[in-house]
């Protein structure tokens, strides 16, 4: 009777085991303009898994959700998180970032297209890997946008757009600046957004706005400044998660709320507590500015939770899968 009690206690956890055991791999991927690195967290399984393409947000944010101004690790964190559900997942360092500097050296080189052609590029080879099934398109900030521009092209299964605007950028700066400027250079501020607005660029920049509107990034905020989220997300025809943390001092619950109304068959799901890098803090405060350089801090679990239930609706993720064991 022990024996066999033994025997039936092995045959339910190896497959958890087997679940969780995780194979780490380096992809490159040459873009015929250089080389991007990526990472890639694969759970040991006999049948093809899921895998979510990561995309990180705007600026200097490589693989891992970390940039100059702090390392927070979030979309690492995420990785391992959805390998734990049993969804691989390849997240990657961007055109003129970390590993992948080659691919970009040059800032002015950097445009919206660029990083579609990116994600379309990877989404072709994660098809191609036997060991892959479905693909999900998980987009971070300004990567929620750049994912779901690439979605409609990519083959994908699914988009998860997580802390994406609902407005046009232009917009969202200018409510970003305001009271944050003196009034002349605000009013210049808003005059460079108009003129980019409109596809014009110009050399003359003061000196305290060098930092947002260099020459050399003008032609990205170019592009940037030329798309709309929400008519992004619009044309997306597949299953679709809007996430959005209420502790967010980046991205608000209304920029969701505008997503939904622009895809009202989206599943919109509020994060109660998390701010714009994943973590449950609280909604001002040291705390909330600390974890933007805490890469030891878990992300929040509720985050990892509403992903797998909408892969497990969407029948991407099986309900039989370790997740379901693990709630």
């Amino acid at each position: 009777m022990r024996i066999l009690l033994i025997v039936l206690l092995m045959t339910l956890i190896t497959p958890l085991v087997q679940a969780r055991t995780l194979l780490n791999q380096t992809l490159t991927l040459d873009t015929g303009h250089g080389v991007l690195q990526g990472s890639l967290i694969l759970p040991k399984s006999v049948q093809p898994v899921p895998v979510a393409l990561l995309i990180a947000g705007s600026g200097p944010t490589d693989r891992d959700g970390n940039n100059p101004a702090g390392r927070n690790d979030s979309l690492k964190r995420l990785a391992q998180g959805l390998a734990k559900q049993g969804v691989a997942s390849l997240r990657y360092d961007k055109r003129g970032v970390g590993a992948s500097l080659s691919a970009a050296p040059l800032e002015r080189d950097l445009s919206v297209d660029a990083y579609v052609r990116d994600v379309l590029a990877w989404s072709a080879r994660l098809r191609e890997d036997p060991r892959l099934g479905k693909l999900i398109l998980i987009g971070h900030s300004e990567g929620a946008l750049i994912a779901s521009l690439a979605a409609p092209q990519s083959d994908a299964a699914a988009l998860i757009s997580i802390a994406g605007s609902g407005r046009p950028i232009g917009d969202v700066l200018r409510e970003q600046l305001q009271g944050r400027l003196p009034p002349a250079l605000l009013a210049t501020s808003h005059f460079l957004i108009d003129e980019l607005e409109a596809g014009r660029s110009h050399a003359d920049i003061p000196e305290p706005l060098q930092v947002l509107f260099r020459p050399s990034v003008q032609p990205y905020l170019i592009s940037l400044f030329a798309q709309d989220p929400a008519a992004a997300i619009a044309a997306v025809e597949v299953p679709t998660l809007i996430v959005q943390g209420t502790h967010d001092i980046q991205v608000g619950a209304r920029d969701a709320q505008a997503l939904k109304r622009a895809k009202p068959d989206a599943e919109l799901a509020l994060i109660e507590s998390m701010n714009h890098v994943l973590r449950i803090v609280p909604a001002t405060g040291h705390q909330q500015l600390a974890s933007y350089d805490a890469p030891q801090l878990p992300i929040a679990d509720a985050l990892l939770q509403g992903i797998t239930r909408f892969l497990e609706r969407n029948g991407i993720l099986p309900v039989s899968s370790p997740s379901a064991t693990g709630r």
